[in-house]
């Protein structure tokens, strides 16, 4: 176990997470929230009109 987390796979499988998240941070725009927050979630749905419904079928 201790040679496959010393080797260059393992290495460069690791990396690559560390390489990913360094991108994710920076681009992320701090000014936006994000997309699935609590006030989006639990945002109202818009309220339409119902057609009466016919029950001679």
């Amino acid at each position: 176990m201790l040679a496959f987390l010393r080797s260059d796979l393992f290495l460069r499988f690791l990396g690559g997470f560390v390489i990913g998240t360094v991108g994710v941070v920076a681009l992320n725009n701090g000014e936006e929230p994000a997309a699935l927050t609590r006030s989006a979630v639990a945002a109202p749905a818009p309220v339409q009109a119902l057609a009466p419904v016919d029950a001679t079928l």
